[in-house]
């Protein structure tokens, strides 16, 4: 999901004198500058049709994101099952706990995906290799961290969204067994990531879609046939993240042979480079969980059929959306391939052609999801007020998502374009001036409904400055190039 780059001390402003410098700077240390025009032996993104990578990166990745966002959706479809909302409902606080530590780890897999499509877009595959093996050292440390981290707060944050009772115990305990099994999944995702960066779209898919056949076929044995009910759901979700894991150690390190012996010493040099793109990186996608938290936590208020509508709707937009993730995975190795040769020309293609796809996508889905509800909540058999919470968003509420993905294509393309603060302050940004108001606001007044239109509006304000920018941001950085060349 969301292959990002960036380049240490960026200045916040995209105004600001430094950007182009730093970025020419970047490019330009101890690297050949390579022809306008690559040779069919170049790096694959530099050559061909924009249009045709990013469609083709874009659906293997929604496959490959789909499968990740199946896992939860079929667990908590096999939890609606048992015909309790109060199981619903602690899943949807659960998930929520675990959106944090994911969101750590999409920005460590930023960071290797990166910096490993960079050297490879510079010719680079020694270094490739190096800051691959030393960007995995850091994702089995820190996500081990993060899973302790966790584990210690659980409650303290399961209390602060709203859980109360039986489903602060159910949804406790579904914490406890999948939270240790935050490593493996972070490792996955990182050797997804490398792939993604090689360009091999296809490998990079089998990792989640091996996660989720396996939570497809091993879900219903648990939950149902040991009688296990939602602690299946849990046992099996670490059982697809040891999967996510093996597939793509097999991928990455045996047949791209991008993995290397390494001493954690020499690990530690790459250190600077990792962090000054995983940590902005972070911070940018903690924004997520914590405005979706804020949103969650007022929702609550208004009882466990207004959770559990809140964890099907996620489910439902992850799902329907993975296109938009996948998207979003795919513009990072192109960008950063190009922006490594020096092709500025399909840096601004590769963007445009993201927004257009993003933007299309999105106004189907939203069609199909206004037309399909019923469907949706006959499926996850819905109580009459989880349905209706259910039925407003898909025809109003998932409007947000027009809108949150124009954002998400943005913020690639700043942190790809050496620009990670700029993706830090429009996700701060709509999460907390364009969330909190606007859902406090929207719920005040027109109850859960209300909230939802909130979001959307919030939305619409972030997303739309975020595509103006990145626009900006690019026209900027090819004029300096052209003054610099002349």
């Amino acid at each position: 999901m969301r292959a990002l780059d960036a380049v240490a001390r960026m200045n916040l402003s995209p105004e600001g004198p430094s950007l182009e410098t730093e970025i020419s700077e970047q490019l330009s240390v101890e690297r050949p500058t390579p022809a306008l025009d690559p040779s069919a032996t170049g790096p694959k993104f530099t050559r061909g049709s924009i249009l045709g990578h990013t469609l083709v990166m874009t659906g293997t990745g929604a496959i490959g994101a789909l499968s990740i966002f199946l896992v939860d959706f079929l667990s908590l479809l096999y939890v609606s099952w048992l015909g309790r909302t109060d199981l619903k409902a602690a899943v949807g606080f659960a998930t929520q706990v675990l959106l944090y530590p994911v969101a750590i780890n999409i920005g460590l897999t930023i960071a290797v995906t990166a910096a490993v499509s960079r050297a490879l877009g510079a010719g680079d595959r020694p270094g490739a290799r190096r800051l691959a093996t030393s960007g995995l050292l850091h994702v089995a440390v820190l996500s081990a961290i993060v899973a302790l981290v966790a584990l210690a707060f659980a409650s303290p944050l399961l209390h602060l969204l709203g859980a109360r009772g039986d489903t602060f115990d159910i949804a406790r305990l579904y914490l406890f067994i999948t939270l240790p099994a935050n490593v493996p999944f972070a490792l996955g995702m990182a050797l997804s990531g490398l792939l993604r960066a090689a360009g091999d779209a296809r490998r990079a898919m089998y990792v989640t879609l091996a996660g989720a056949l396996v939570t497809a076929v091993v879900d219903p044995v648990l939950i149902f046939g040991l009688g296990l009910g939602i602690n299946g759901a849990a046992i099996s979700t670490v059982i697809a993240r040891l999967v996510f894991l093996a597939v793509g150690w097999h991928g990455a390190s045996t047949i791209h042979q991008m993995v290397e012996r390494q001493r954690p010493s020499a690990a530690l040099r790459d250190t600077m480079l990792l962090m000054s793109v995983a940590l902005p990186a972070i911070m940018t996608n903690l924004a997520t969980p914590v405005g979706n938290g804020y949103a969650l936590h007022v929702y609550a208020r208004f009882g466990d059929s207004a959770v559990a509508a809140s964890a099907m709707i996620d489910r439902v937009v992850y799902v329907a959306f993975a296109v938009v993730f996948a998207l979003t995975g795919a513009v990072g190795p192109i960008i950063g391939q190009n922006l490594g040769a020096r092709r500025f020309d399909r840096v601004m293609e590769t963007l445009t052609s993201c927004f257009l796809v993003t933007a299309l996508y999105a106004l189907a889905t939203w069609a199909i999801l206004a037309l399909g509800w019923p469907l949706i909540a006959a499926l996850f058999q819905a109580t009459s007020d989880t349905a209706d919470y259910l039925a407003f968003f898909c025809k109003f509420g998932v409007s947000a998502w027009l809108f949150i993905g124009l954002l998400f294509v943005a913020n690639a393309a700043f942190n790809n374009l050496g620009c990670p603060m700029l993706s830090t302050l429009f996700n701060w940004g709509r999460a907390t001036l364009g969330t909190i108001p606007f859902v406090t606001w929207g719920a005040a007044v027109g109850g859960v409904q209300g909230g939802q239109l909130g979001v959307a509006a919030g939305a619409a304000v972030f997303g739309t400055a975020a595509l103006l920018t990145a626009y900006s941001v690019v026209g900027r950085i090819t004029s300096r190039s052209r003054s610099n060349a002349e």
